[in-house]
């Protein structure tokens, strides 16, 4: 079925097939993202208006709206221009004024004809003790009473569309949509109470109270279901075509593993512990690995990923870990080469510097299955690197690679298992959507060893005192990190450019003690900074967020975060995370300008509170929204119109077990569910899973 079905084509019509929806209302829709009648349908009410009828505008607390029968008295046309225009009106208890500003008076006059009884509703309010109702939001003969709700959905509103045109378009929408075969899973339909799709819209769009309007509500609920269920099952489409080349199954014999951990200062945690098992379980079948290594800073990622990469070589393969940088992939090579010495694994380094004679060497090394393990930059995606026996792909900070990338990996072993590390604690709900085509270990405890970092708050008027404690410090041998927001001075945003603080920070410390890095800085003289400051040549690096990511330098024990404010909770954990790597105290001084937002000071308190990646992410997501914690733009987030990630994050888990369950009961959905998915799947525009079946 690669073509849209056929009882979907009245909600992908044109908008103005909907009632009361011109050419040019249907181009502001279109502005808005409101593109045809189902995207009409999945814009849902965010509040209420109580319309119910009253006996009397005395019925209700002014400012309030009320909606009374009335009968028109006389009309008081203004006496000098800008004055409004007055209607006395009658309901069963007391008199009341209709009043208008630029109205026509003939126009008046036709509307509100004195003598006759007509239906009013709009917001009434005291003026100098009497009550008057100010532009009415509806005027009708008693015949047409019908045509305002008890209680009136409101829209999120683009400008130029009133609510009177959304409610005709929504109604309208409504009888357009067919009744579609039920895709959730009967048993868990019944289990949450969950209405049918078709009554569940009818639901949303006429509310009978505000608390309709909640995520919990039921309809809502379903909704939101349906639309993570397309996403999971587009997912899950995607996890079933990788494994489905067949992988190369490698049976560890732990002897590697052994050594290696005997010759460790310390025992493994539970959580790294648990984790290889997860991996060399996966390593021994025959289908291809797909896993992603979620932990918090410093909670021994290398160190299991290491351990899943001997495992590989125990069964006779060979492994590569890929970095973003070449910093961070000598960065890698350093911890790793003692462990390689003690199981007696031959350990390589690649990356773009190689050139010549060491190149050719290294590439026969490879070639051969000489070198077991190799550790380096993209530049092993180049054509000339051939491998003996690749088995497993270690990929470091996914957001630096794509899928692309990773399938071009594939590529150069036969079917190579592929393991994700990732430094950024992501709530589960947030993994879900953005991972769910992998499987996911997670490491939640910290190894011993590591110094617990003080964090305090300093608002930049106390900028001398702190670049005082610094020269202390220096003096004393410590490093410092001073992370600035912003490179190059803007004068819209008064932040410190970093190249400012830079030469204030030498004039104040001395010339050669403080390094420079930015993304404006080409790579060479990137790296080179950062290579002064690991050698400790420089205490001081003056940078932007460029360090968030990996880089590990245990004599540093001070982080400087200027302008923390303006900074996401996350970012702020995996910056303080380049400190307490060492065995000295270590601090970081989040300096803030005063004074703070509500949210601002939130999010400052809760990184002094915890340092807990999981539960700062957590915190983030509820107080940023799901867009940007992860930074939508880069995260291929997906966007969901109806489902709300920060309070429905629960479904998104239900939605991974269903979607994955009914692949594998029905993996071409041939049955009469599977068949009900595929239009879900065409509901939602899933186009990728739509591709990934006829594939299939």
């Amino acid at each position: 079925m690669s073509t849209r079905p056929e009882v979907l084509f009245p909600l992908f019509a044109a908008l103005t097939k909907l009632d009361g929806i011109g050419p040019k209302t249907a181009q502001t829709l279109e502005q808005a993202g409101v593109e045809k009648p189902r995207d009409v349908l999945m814009t849902l009410p965010h509040s209420g208006i109580d319309r119910q009828r009253r006996a009397s505008v005395r019925d209700v607390v002014p400012p309030a709206t009320a909606t009374v029968e009335v009968t028109i008295g006389q009309h008081y046309p203004p006496k000098s221009r800008g004055r409004p225009y007055r209607v006395q009106v009658t309901d069963t208890q007391t008199s009341f004024q209709l009043v208008f500003f630029h109205a026509k008076g003939d126009y008046l006059q036709r509307l509100l004809p004195t003598g006759q009884k007509r239906l009013v509703s709009g917001k009434v309010e005291l003026f100098d003790g009497i009550a008057q109702m100010v532009h009415p939001d509806h005027v009708l003969p008693l015949a047409e009473a019908d045509n305002i709700p008890a209680f009136e959905p409101v829209y999120p509103l683009h400008a130029g569309i009133s609510q009177k045109l959304m409610w005709k378009a929504t109604r309208s929408a409504l009888e357009m949509a067919p009744d579609l075969a039920e895709w959730i899973d009967p048993a868990l339909k019944e289990r949450e109470g969950w209405p049918d799709w078709l009554a569940a819209l009818e639901n949303v769009h006429t509310p009978n109270a505000n608390t309709d309007l909640s995520p919990d509500d039921l309809a809502r609920q379903r909704l939101a279901y349906d639309e993570l269920l397309a996403h999971q099952i587009t997912l899950a489409l995607a996890r079933a075509v990788v494994r489905r080349a067949k992988g190369t199954p490698s049976r560890g014999t732990g002897a590697l593993r052994e050594k290696v951990l005997g010759a460790l200062p310390y025992a493994p945690t539970g959580a790294q512990t648990r984790a290889v098992s997860e991996m060399v379980e996966d390593l021994a079948t025959d289908l291809r690995m797909n896993r992603l290594l979620q932990g918090d800073v410093g909670s021994g990622k290398t160190l299991v990923a290491f351990m899943a990469l001997l495992t590989v070589v125990e069964a006779g393969g060979q492994g590569v870990m890929m970095a973003p940088t070449e910093i961070l992939a000598r960065q890698h090579l350093d911890g790793l080469q003692p462990l390689a010495e003690s199981a007696g694994v031959m350990l390589e380094i690649l990356t773009g510097r190689d050139k010549g004679a060491e190149r050719a060497r290294k590439l026969a090394a490879l070639a051969t299955g000489e070198i077991d393990i190799l550790v380096g930059t993209h530049a092993v995606f180049q054509k000339d690197v051939d491998f003996h026996d690749l088995r497993l792909a270690v990929i470091d900070e996914q957001h630096r690679f794509g899928v692309a990338q990773r399938m071009e990996l594939g590529a150069k072993g036969h079917a190579v298992d592929v393991l994700v590390m990732t430094a950024t604690p992501i709530p589960r709900s947030l993994a879900l959507a953005q991972y769910g085509d992998m499987d996911v270990s997670v490491l939640d405890e910290k190894p011993p060893g590591r110094t617990p970092v003080q964090t305090a708050l300093v608002s930049t008027g106390r900028m001398d005192e702190v670049v005082e404690k610094l020269r202390h410090a220096v003096a004393e041998g410590c490093q410092a990190y001073w992370v600035c927001p912003l490179v190059e001075e803007s004068e819209v945003v008064d932040m410190t450019a970093a190249e400012e603080r830079f030469k204030r920070l030498r004039t104040a410390l001395g010339e050669g003690v403080v390094g420079l890095v930015h993304g404006q800085m080409p790579s060479a003289d990137k790296d080179a900074a950062m290579a002064r400051f690991v050698a400790g040549e420089t205490k001081v690096l003056v940078a932007t967020t460029v360090i968030e990511v990996g880089v590990n330098v245990p004599n540093a024990s001070i982080m400087v975060i200027e302008r923390a404010e303006s900074f996401g909770l996350a970012q702020l954990h995996q910056l303080r995370g380049r400190v307490g790597r060492g065995a000295a105290a270590s601090t970081s001084l989040l300096m803030y300008q005063a004074p703070l937002t509500e949210s601002g000071r939130r999010r400052l308190e809760i990184l002094r509170e915890t340092e807990d990646g999981f539960r700062i992410s957590e915190e983030d997501l509820a107080m940023r929204g799901a867009g940007d914690v992860i930074g939508t733009a880069q995260s291929g987030l997906p966007r969901f119109r109806i489902a709300d990630l920060e309070r429905q994050g629960a479904l998104m888990a239900l939605a991974q077990s269903d979607a994955r369950k009914l692949l594998h009961d029905d993996p071409t959905l041939e049955s009469p569910r599977g068949k009900a998915a595929r239009v879900l799947l065409w509901l939602m525009e899933q186009d990728k899973a739509i591709r990934l079946i006829s594939v299939g």
